[in-house]
């Protein structure tokens, strides 16, 4: 078993989680408009590895 998170390691979970909210939200938006194909999977793709990160931070 883990020892819990600082307040400091829950702040900055939570500030990547957002992160990857905004990365998401983006992402999808560039696909809709379809413009810059490339640059939306990307951040589609970097969303999914923050939440991983997260994941792995908090279990």
């Amino acid at each position: 078993m883990s020892p819990p998170l600082t307040p400091l390691a829950r702040a900055l979970l939570s500030i990547v989680m957002l992160g990857s909210i905004l990365c998401a939200g983006g992402g999808a938006w560039l696909l809709a408009k379809r413009r810059e194909q490339r640059k939306a999977w990307l951040l589609l793709v970097m969303a999914l590895v923050l939440l991983g990160n997260v994941l792995v931070w908090t279990l």
